[in-house]
C-alpha cells in the first residue's frame, strides 16, 4: 500500500500542494475580537447522518479555537438556514461573523447562494460585519495540504492495499468547478505516488465505476475510492455502489470532522483576518 507521506509545497504538472500558515513571513495577522463568531455554511441533505456529520464538525472547530462560537447552517433540508443563524448572531450581540462555506469547489452554491444569502440578510437589516471565506478546495490553483492530507487519512483507515485510486466527487457541469477536482485528483495521485482519476455521482462523467474500469484496463489490479465529500448522503453512496460495482477494493468515508479538516476551516478563517505587512 503507498505511504500517505506528506506531499511538499512545490509547483508540478499544473498544481500546487498549498502550505498552511504564512510563508515567509510575508504576512502577520490582525487582531481578531475575542470571541469570533464562526458560521459554518453546508449545502444539506434529507439523509440525517448529513446534518450530524456537520454539526459534529462545529464541535471541533469549536474546540481547537477556544473563545470562538462555532454555528452549523444550511442552504437547504435540514435548519438553521444562514440568515437565521446571521440574525440570532445580531440578537446575541455579535458585530461580525465569519462565513465558511463547507464546499469543495466554487460552483452555483459557492458563486451564487452564499453571497445571494449574505446580501439578502443585509438587505432584512442583519448588520453584521461579514467575512466570507474561500470554499474548503482548491483556489487559484493551489491544493490545500490539509485537504490532501485529510484524503489520505482516510484512504490509510480502509486498510486495503491499492494501486490506483479514484477520487469521487459529488459532480457539477460548472466547467471551472470540475477542473479543480481534477487538480486535486492530479496533486493526490502525485503524493500516493499512483495513477488517480477523477469520478462523479451525478452531472458529469465518468461514474466512480467508469473510472475504477477505465485504471483496471490500464493495468491496476486493486482499485480504491477517495471519497471527495465532507459529509455521507445520497451520492456518496451512489459512486460507492458504482465503485464496488466496478471491482473496487475499498471506499474511504467522508472527510467529516477530521483534525486536518478543523485545520482547513480554521486557516479560511484567519486568511481573512490577515493583511499584508507594511513597507
Amino acid at each position: 500500500m503507498p505511504v500517505a507521506g506528506r506531499c511538499s509545497t512545490r509547483a508540478n504538472a499544473g498544481y500546487i500542494c498549498e502550505r498552511s500558515g504564512p510563508i515567509g513571513g510575508c504576512e502577520r495577522s490582525e487582531p481578531i475580537d475575542a470571541v469570533t463568531s464562526i458560521l459554518l455554511v453546508a449545502h444539506g441533505s434529507s439523509y440525517p447522518r448529513a446534518a450530524a456529520a456537520t454539526r459534529a464538525l462545529a464541535r471541533a472547530v469549536a474546540a481547537a479555537r477556544p473563545g470562538s462560537t462555532v454555528h452549523a447552517s444550511f442552504l437547504d433540508h435540514a435548519g438553521p438556514r444562514p440568515d437565521e443563524m446571521l440574525a440570532s448572531l445580531r440578537d446575541a450581540g455579535r458585530t461580525s461573523a465569519t462565513v465558511v462555506p463547507l464546499l469543495l469547489t466554487s460552483a452555483y452554491h459557492g458563486r451564487i447562494d452564499i453571497p445571494a444569502v449574505l446580501a439578502k440578510s443585509r438587505a432584512d437589516g442583519v448588520d453584521l460585519a461579514v467575512h466570507l471565506t474561500d470554499v474548503l478546495g482548491p483556489v487559484d490553483g493551489r491544493v490545500p495540504a490539509p485537504l490532501l492530507a485529510g484524503l489520505r487519512r482516510r484512504l490509510t483507515e480502509t486498510g486495503a492495499s491499492f494501486d490506483a485510486v479514484v477520487l469521487a466527487a459529488a459532480g457539477t457541469r460548472d466547467r471551472a468547478a470540475l477542473s479543480t477536482i481534477e487538480l486535486t485528483a492530479r496533486a493526490l495521485g502525485s503524493c500516493l505516488g499512483v495513477p488517480c482519476l477523477p469520478a462523479y455521482a451525478s452531472a458529469s462523467s465518468p461514474t466512480a465505476g467508469e473510472a475504477v474500469y477505465a485504471l483496471r484496463q490500464g493495468g491496476a489490479r486493486s482499485v480504491a475510492v477517495a471519497a471527495y465529500f465532507l459529509a455521507p448522503g445520497r451520492l456518496y453512496d451512489a459512486a460507492v455502489e458504482s465503485a464496488h460495482t466496478a471491482g473496487a477494493v475499498a471506499a474511504s468515508q467522508p472527510l467529516g470532522a477530521l483534525p486536518e479538516l478543523v485545520r482547513l476551516v480554521l486557516d479560511r478563517v484567519d486568511a481573512v483576518h490577515t493583511a499584508p505587512l507594511a513597507a
